[in-house]
């Protein structure tokens, strides 16, 4: 007989497409008009351009749990998920009383930006389509990026309103466990906590296995994340990057922006997880196979491939911005990001000497590297081909303009054609997609509350 966490994870329906953010607001006030004696449904702030984010509350546990779709606009999985887990919660009692928790369940906490990217939320879920449709905020437009930070001379206050509010329902109920719903584009599953949790990560390793998807084994998102094992890592903290550039002799105020989410919840002793899951992966994402390339040549050749992909984006993008009209959210992404590549390939060049890097590359980082490429090259492209559209669209065709859009436009159709080609990707169905992650909220908060029951 399946223990209850199968069974829960059972009861997570098919989906042929993403949420809205208006689909999952509905989605929230129909739950609690349907069911008033144990959820109600509050406005806790404000959107940059008006919009209300909406939580739910649920049960009456003695101990609290948040749980916060759409930290990141382009990474709608949680939309769904906080639906599947309001709907639990509402319907099933004895559920809610397992749980131990009061569940504050927010909608979205981007609604302006993930506005912007629900034009690939019905598919076709290529590569090329997420890329077409794709939009990201600069990093100081981050909800999760931009909570109060000071260190050393990295000085950060430049708090949303969005941040602002999840910082108030964070003060308001000093939450025992709490997840803000990510996801990645391709390779493995993998998850931050921001402790060791041993029996805790023992799980959450299950859970992508369940329906097929890889752990991840290649790199990690930034090189100063510190590995608890494979897949799982310790929450990054801008301390540790901050340190990390320092070391590499380059400017850490040049790299660092404001704090996440997790570092927010420490005075609290909140459990905080996040669990990254790919639309994307193959069978490369956790093959730990040495190849014949060694690491550090690796990092050099990632290096140079990111680095000529920022000269190409910035290339298009100073030839048109004498020009430029708009200031539309594509432009302020891409003037934001397209240093940032550069400065991811000084990262991995400055890096690439250290003496443990003499060593055979896995396949895994491999194909890491790959996907991180494609990735860059489609997400900071896109939105670049976006920003000039937009011009074009409102009337501003100047020659520069046009020229920049033409070029670009063609330089984005190779890149896209690289990033179908050639690779065993295989598209995840969304609803393993949320079943992980639904998994994931479900086994942390009760090891949270009580400890590692759900797994018997």
């Amino acid at each position: 007989m399946l223990d209850r966490l199968d069974e829960e994870l059972d009861t997570v329906p098919d989906f042929d497409r993403f949420a809205t953010v208006d689909e999952v607001h509905d989605r929230l006030a129909g739950l609690a008009a349907d069911h008033p004696d144990v959820a109600t449904l509050r406005r806790i702030g404000t959107s940059r351009l008006g919009d209300p984010m909406l939580c739910l509350t649920v049960g009456d546990g003695p101990r609290h749990a948040i749980v916060a779709a759409g930290p990141h606009p382009n990474e709608p999985i949680g939309g769904l998920t906080v639906t599947h887990l309001a709907g639990r919660l509402c319907r099933d009692t004895e559920l809610r009383r397992a749980t131990g928790c009061t569940w504050h369940i927010v909608g979205c906490l981007d609604p302006d930006g993930t506005r912007l990217n629900e034009g690939w939320f019905a598919g076709p879920f290529t590569k090329t389509h997420y890329g077409r449709h794709f939009y990201r905020p600069a990093g100081d437009e981050q909800v999760e990026w931009t909570f109060p930070f000071a260190y050393k001379r990295a000085y950060f206050d430049r708090v949303l309103p969005e941040t602002l509010a999840l910082m108030r329902l964070i003060d308001d109920v000093r939450p025992a466990f709490m997840t803000t719903l990510h996801n990645g584009e391709s390779g493995g599953v993998f998850y931050y906590l921001n402790r060791p949790e041993p029996e805790l990560q023992d799980v959450l390793k299950t859970l992508p296995g369940r329906y097929g998807v890889p752990l991840h084994a290649g790199e990690p998102e930034h090189p100063s994340v510190k590995q608890l094992e494979q897949a799982v890592y310790l929450t990054p903290a801008m301390e540790d990057a901050y340190d990390y550039f320092e070391a590499l002799g380059q400017d850490p105020v040049e790299h660092i922006g404001g704090a996440a989410s997790d570092s927010y919840i420490k005075k609290y002793g909140t459990l905080g997880l996040t669990a990254e899951i790919p639309y994307w992966t193959d069978a490369a994402a956790d093959d730990t196979s040495p190849t014949s390339t060694r690491y550090r040549d690796l990092l050099h050749a990632h290096a140079a491939e990111l680095r000529g992909t920022s000269d190409v984006l910035e290339r298009v993008l100073s030839a048109v911005s004498p020009d430029l009209v708009t200031g539309s959210p594509f432009l302020r992404a891409s003037r934001s990001f397209i240093p940032m590549v550069a400065g991811m390939a000084d990262t991995h060049s400055g890096r690439a000497g250290a003496p443990e890097h003499d060593r055979p590359a896995t396949v895994a980082e491999l194909a890491s590297c790959r996907d991180t490429v494609h990735s860059v090259r489609l997400r900071f492209g896109g939105m670049l081909l976006r920003a000039l559209e937009g011009e074009l669209a409102v009337g501003n065709a100047t020659r520069a303009v046009r020229e920049g859009a033409r070029e670009l436009a063609e330089t984005y159709g190779r890149w896209c054609a690289e990033a179908e080609a050639g690779a065993a990707d295989e598209t995840i169905p969304i609803r393993h997609l949320v079943a992980i992650q639904y998994g994931a909220i479900l086994a942390g908060a009760d090891r949270a509350v009580r400890g590692p029951s759900w797994r018997s």
